[in-house]
């Protein structure tokens, strides 16, 4: 049986591909586009999931959307029907485009479809399992778990905002939900927009932010105050009430009322370019510690109503990988599962999965595995195709085909200072890069987080990086014993790797507390001592688990920086051409194409014009 998972019209348009309940391959479209968090249909998405598996779209037997849109644009005439005359010519400019996505998406899929692959006989049956079971298949099904409690968290669905439902074997029970316009992650995203960053793609920057605020600081305490008394009530089985008179989501295209959180929390808005100050990173850190309560609160609510050990997450509020590593120290579920792709993106698998599962009553093979297979489910590139990248651009290069050799040259210029972009095999599924499209370092260097951001990444000097490491690695500095193959999980570094604060610590601006050594690997220790650990099982990733290796013989750390390849405002690069260009266009120092290493110093037409651009913002 051959399915077909798909996402798309809002943001981050995916597809996936199962074939027998295997997930065979699952991509973003933005990795083929280059136009981050593309909402359109994946039309080369779907070509490479076809392509992958040697397929026809008439070989495919059902296409799964990920969520119901007649239900949804239900949701939408009843939600400005309630707040009426409020956001009337919001709502007359949107009419005539819920109506083309929603009222005529069968018609838009086919099209799609039809795109992708001229041949198609339109014959394919179409499913739409609601977006919240798309998540919370996305989660279970692939998960190692026989049975377990199942929590989907994110912005809004259909209705749903956030579940808690239970895996058994391959049914999934939906116990409780929380409907808008009360939601987790519309409340984390009005922060993200008060406090400068872009809704939908900026959360992550407000979740780096939070660290530098200062805890049981008066201000934060009194920021999170203010948050229980006006912007929402929290209840002790996690649900929330927005107090919609502070918000202007539901009947207009922008998020809060400006003037009355302004006068709420004493500032106004940031604006994107405006520097941040201690007061904005005390209001990121006092939204962050209320999403964690409310996260555990959901998580202890979820364990009373399944009694299980296990605990699967999905929807956008499960990236959240700060919360994810209090929830993991919390104790409440034996075992935690985090979707790699766990937004809008992964609903496509979960669609798919779904159908099989449920639709089709397929029974799982999966039982003690990781069916995500590490998020290696993107496309890969030949040596043939890296040589035509070499000769388009005359570039130089020295392949290596001995893979000991590769790596121990490589370990050696990362432990030099040198920052090398490293690109092989299957592109990962997700928004992390996990070892296939990344970017490496040492992260001893004190000067390296730096670095990264001004002149590769071109993005905040305040944002951290990631490490990736062996799993022993894990246990000894972070003592983290459990795999954690995503990066979804934040742990403290061991208090004898640190290193003591100066006592003007708390006084001092954000970016003289950015530059303070923490740990023995500053690097990768955030401002609060945390990091969020990617660990490398040999199966999944055997080259940069020998060259870990290898640079551990080196160094005594098995431990590198993994940071996405790419600059900001673009998506993870894709392809062997993506990968050069974005070599040559910032001060990356090597890049490693599968077996074909490059310097920069000996690159052709450095400085080409060709070469110098702007970069967007994110």
């Amino acid at each position: 049986m051959r399915i077909l998972g798909i996402s798309c019209f809002y943001h981050d348009a995916a597809a996936a591909l199962i074939v027998d309940g295997t997930i065979v391959a699952a991509a973003q479209e933005e990795r083929f586009t280059r136009i981050k968090h593309d909402e359109r249909f994946p039309v080369h998405a779907v070509r490479y999931c076809l392509q992958e598996a040697g397929l026809g779209i008439n070989d495919i037997d059902y296409v799964a959307f990920y969520d119901k849109p007649l239900l949804k644009f239900e949701r939408l005439l009843e939600t400005y029907y309630a707040y009426t005359p409020k956001g009337w010519l919001s709502f007359m400019r949107a009419m005539p485009v819920w109506i083309k996505e929603k009222v005529f998406l069968k018609d838009n899929v086919r099209k799609g479809l039809k795109e992708a692959d001229e041949t198609c006989n339109g014959k394919q049956v179409l499913l739409f399992p609601e977006h919240h079971l798309s998540h919370a298949a996305s989660a279970f099904y692939p998960s190692p778990y026989n049975d377990a409690a199942i929590l989907t968290i994110d912005g809004v669905g259909e209705w749903c905002t956030t579940s808690i439902s239970k895996g058994e074997g391959n049914n999934i029970t939906a116990l409780r939900e929380l409907h808008f316009p009360h939601s987790v992650g519309l409340l984390y995203s009005a922060f993200t927009y008060f406090l400068g960053f872009k809704v939908n793609s900026g959360e992550y920057k407000l979740m780096g932010l939070a660290p530098y605020g200062n805890p049981g600081d008066v201000q934060t305490e009194h920021f999170k105050q203010l948050i229980y008394e006006h912007i929402c009530t929290v209840y002790e089985d996690g649900s929330i009430f927005l107090h919609q008179e502070y918000f202007t989501y539901a009947t207009a295209l922008r998020m809060v009322n400006d003037a009355k959180w302004e006068k709420l929390f004493g500032f106004p808005r940031k604006g994107e370019d405006e520097p941040l100050q201690q007061h904005h990173c005390n209001l990121g850190l006092a939204i962050q510690q209320v999403t964690e309560e409310i996260v555990l609160k959901l998580a202890r609510t979820a364990k009373a109503l399944t009694g299980s050990n296990n605990l699967c997450m999905a929807g956008g509020v499960a990236l959240n990988c700060v919360a994810n590593g209090k929830l993991t120290e919390a104790g409440i579920f034996d075992n935690i599962y985090i979707q790699p792709a766990a937004g809008d993106a992964g609903g496509a698998v979960g669609a798919a999965l779904a159908a099989y599962h449920i639709e089709q009553e397929q029974p799982r093979t999966n039982i003690g595995s990781d069916a995500m297979q590490a998020a290696y489910l993107g496309i890969a590139y030949t040596d043939k195709e890296i040589v035509k990248v070499i000769n388009k651009y005359s570039a130089e290069a020295e392949h290596v085909e001995d893979a000991a050799l590769l790596t121990d040259t490589i370990a050696k210029e990362i432990a030099s200072g040198k920052v090398v972009g490293w690109f092989e095999g299957r592109m990962e599924f997700g928004p992390r890069a996990l070892g296939h499209r990344s970017i490496l370092a040492d992260p001893r260097n004190p000067e390296m987080q730096k670095k990264l951001n001004i002149k590769i990444k071109f993005r905040e000097g305040f944002r951290p990086f990631a490490p990736l490491m062996l799993q022993e690695e894990a246990d000894r500095l972070f003592g983290l014993q459990q795999p954690s193959p995503y990066m979804l999980f934040v742990h403290p570094i061991k208090e004898q790797f640190r290193k003591p604060l100066p006592a003007n610590y708390n006084t001092l601006s954000l970016m003289e507390k950015l530059y303070v050594q923490r740990s023995e690997l500053p690097a990768i220790t955030h401002i609060d001592f945390s990091a969020r650990i990617q660990t490398v099982a040999e199966a999944d990733n055997p080259q940069v688990y020998q060259l870990l290796h290898a640079f551990k013989k080196l160094t005594g750390y098995g431990v590198l920086i993994n940071t996405s390849f790419n600059v900001r405002g673009e998506p993870i690069v894709c392809s062997p051409d993506d990968a050069y260009a974005c070599f040559m266009q910032t001060d990356m120092d090597m890049l490693v194409l599968g077996s074909f290493v490059f310097y920069k110093e000996r690159q052709p037409n450095l400085d080409a014009t060709r070469w110098k651009r702007e970069f967007a913002g994110d």
